[in-house]
């Protein structure tokens, strides 16, 4: 896990209620979102991302971690993911190897974001 310290000023936090996070189209607009309000970070509910995010083997949220991370825009997967990490062993492992980067994040709340932010 990383020990640099992040702005918490510059995350972009999505609404939970929002529409779903399903197409390329929703991920370049995210990004688009964070660079147009000076963001280097996307906080997206668990609620906002479609289902295929957690089936790996659909390979939806790989093309979506690979769009942030090539345009150097950190995504965080905010909400409980552990019924997800529970039903695939891959989920959990990538979850538990994502933690440990700077560019994908899941954390359990806001708060836990904030934490992570601050190093």
């Amino acid at each position: 896990m990383s020990t640099e310290r992040h702005d918490p000023d510059r995350v972009l936090h999505l609404d939970p209620a929002g529409p779903l996070v399903s197409t390329s189209d929703d991920t370049s607009d995210l990004i688009g979102d964070a660079w147009a309000n000076a963001r280097d970070t996307v906080a997206v509910p668990v609620a906002r991302l479609d289902p295929r995010f957690f089936d790996l083997a659909s390979g939806f949220a790989g093309a979506v971690a690979q769009k942030f991370v090539n345009y150097r825009i950190r995504l965080a997967v905010v909400g409980d993911v552990t019924a997800y990490e529970s039903a695939s062993r891959a989920f959990r492992d990538w979850v538990r190897e994502s933690n440990r980067g700077d560019h994908v994040w899941f954390v359990a709340d806001e708060a836990a974001l904030a934490e992570r932010l601050r190093g």
